[in-house]
């Protein structure tokens, strides 16, 4: 048989055949922490004028879901764009804390016989697990 890759002007690439991402992308994330990209990004962009994006709310009252998901990614394009622009566009994430969502499931988990001080409380005290459990699960 004979062999047409010596007739052919094929790619010589060191890039692998497949993706792999889901291999790949956590090994590419542990390089950039180490690498403290995102700190040398920020220095390097003090002093450029500045474009501000606060990142929240979710409510912090449950888990997130795919909402949150195109919320974040938006943001992220968005902030990104800006700074390619040349503008100084930190990352500022930020809950909403404050009303119903989480006083709801505060009422749910403990009732509402309780003194108002002991109810807020607990709405705070929710409020900042949520936020940890947020935190966590988007990688802020």
């Amino acid at each position: 048989m004979t062999d047409y890759r010596k007739t052919v002007n094929l790619l010589d690439t060191p890039f692998p055949m497949r993706g792999d991402l889901a291999k790949r992308e956590p090994e590419w994330l542990k390089s950039w922490y180490e690498q403290k990209r995102y700190q040398k990004l920020r220095e390097k962009m003090q002093g450029r004028p500045k474009f501000i994006l606060h990142d929240g709310p979710p409510y912090a009252n449950g888990d997130i879901h795919i909402g949150h998901a195109v919320n974040k990614i938006l943001k992220d394009i968005i902030l990104r764009s800006k700074t390619l622009a040349g503008f100084d566009a930190p990352y500022v994430p930020g809950w909403d804390c404050h009303g119903l969502p989480i006083e709801v499931m505060v009422e749910k988990l403990h009732g509402r016989d309780m003194p108002m001080a002991k109810f807020r409380e607990l709405c705070r005290s929710y409020a900042a697990e949520q936020i940890a459990r947020q935190k966590k699960t988007l990688s802020v």
